[in-house]
């Protein structure tokens, strides 16, 4: 007996990605999540809704704060990346901004791996500041860098599960224990694990995760989101370091977070401070769209995964290509840590390659390309494509590009699902065309 009651037995990732969080519908039995396009909830009475306001129950009140359509996309997403609770967001920007707010005020600082998407480095580097948080990036991701770097204000590590665009894979287990060894929680954008699929970061000491869901989890190009999962395992009263939590609350006339709520304080922390107050929700629609991704998530990752390790493998035996990363490679720096961390034969869907040319080389190459669009996201479908250093990397120095693991011949391709005999036919034409037969070497 699965330990809700539920089923026979625990299920498995398969079975969770379509029936966790939700049950038919009590009043019409509808089997599917229905899309409630509600602003607001009737209270039972007078004392329920007091009751609502006072955090003395839960419940829904306004849809900026929780809907029943996002709660169930939030406890599914929770369930697959085993967490104990989760909060939407209306953006994966959002919900990285989110997590971090919730634990940091003006005069912290928190230390960040500087192998980023080129809109959270910006996030962090310029944006943060602004609230007075500070963040300290290291380059790479060694756990001795992070160890270095940490100081009596910092109240966070944070770092990516796979490495945007260089595909680093980061040893989650170490760093881990550094952010614990100095009374933090450890902080991991699992955008690139694709909703716990390739790698559930919790179960190697992760303390909150974060996703844009508009990736892997929507998967189809159709709608953007966030969400923030609390592992419920961090124990935000014992370092003494996070009076936000063991502090009387200034907003709910003086209740203590940690003592009140216990393993889901960040998680309630974040949606009724943060949430509520910055109104970054996702809509029931949007909720709805991603339920709808996240129904055939292991099948989509896997095809992803699959294609992307053929395409890398036909690109590293091709005479015009310079180099390849992916992390499914044995050539890869992270390939024998992306062994032990990540899925079986599950190394993702995202790759990089450089052209033998210039850059002006690896631009045409691209724009040569009809399969796959040249466009600004990963985890469609869809075979895409886009040139970092101009676009996604754009508002970085050329030393701060660098850092991130971006250079000026740089291509990412998001592999789609499409059958592989046909992206491959795309990038070899558009290699044929582009690169002239000199710069096979």
């Amino acid at each position: 007996m699965s330990s809700d009651g539920k089923f026979y037995k625990e299920p498995e990732f398969d079975t969770l990605q379509l029936h966790a969080g939700q049950e038919p519908d009590p009043t019409t039995n509808a089997r599917a999540v229905p899309i409630y396009a509600t602003t607001s909830f009737v209270f039972n009475d007078s004392a329920h809704g007091a009751d609502l306001f006072g955090l003395r129950a839960f419940g829904n009140i306004y849809s900026r704060i929780g809907n029943p359509t996002v709660d169930v996309f939030e406890k599914r997403i929770a369930a697959l990346e085993g967490g104990a609770a989760a909060v939407a967001a209306s953006s994966g920007q959002a919900a990285q901004f989110m997590a971090i707010a919730t634990i940091a005020q003006a005069g912290d600082n928190i230390v960040s791996t500087s192998y980023l998407y080129g809109g959270t480095y910006n996030q962090l580097k310029v944006l943060m500041k602004k609230f007075g948080i500070a963040v300290k990036f290291v380059q790479g991701d060694s756990p001795e860098a992070f160890a270095a770097a940490i100081d009596e204000k910092t109240k966070a590590l944070y770092v990516e599960s796979i490495g945007n665009p260089k595909y680093n894979v980061a040893d989650l287990p170490a760093i881990a224990d550094v952010a614990h060894a100095a009374g933090v929680p450890l902080i991991v954008d699992n955008t690139f694990g694709a909703g716990g699929y390739i790698v559930r970061p919790i179960e190697h000491g992760a303390d909150i995760v974060v996703h844009s869901a508009t990736k892997w989890i929507g998967g189809h190009g159709t709608t953007i989101g966030g969400v923030v999962i609390d592992s419920g395992k961090f124990d935000w009263t014992k370092s003494g370091k996070f009076p936000g939590f063991t502090e009387p609350s200034e907003g709910y006339h003086g209740m203590k977070f940690s003592e009140t709520f216990g393993p889901i304080a960040f998680a309630i922390k974040c949606r009724v401070e943060i949430l509520r107050d910055l109104g970054s929700c996702l809509n029931p629609f949007g909720a709805f769209l991603l339920l709808q991704g996240l129904e055939t998530l292991s099948l989509r990752v896997q095809r992803h995964c699959d294609n992307a390790l053929i395409l890398a493998q036909w690109l590293e035996q091709h005479p015009k290509v310079a180099w390849v990363s992916y992390p499914g490679l044995p050539s890869h720096p992270s390939h024998a840590i992306a062994k032990r961390l990540l899925r079986a034969n599950s190394y993702g869907g995202v790759l990089s390659f450089g052209v033998r040319g210039d850059a002006k080389i690896g631009s045409l190459v691209v724009d040569k390309l009809k399969l796959a669009s040249n466009l600004a996201n990963v985890g469609d479908a869809k075979t895409l494509v886009i040139h970092p250093a101009t676009t996604t990397h754009q508002q970085l120095s050329a030393e701060e590009q660098f850092a991130s693991g971006v250079t000026p011949d740089l291509i990412r391709v998001s592999v789609g699902i499409e059958a592989i005999s046909d992206i491959i036919a795309d990038f070899a034409s558009a290699f044929a065309v582009a690169i002239p037969e000199g710069n096979a070497k």
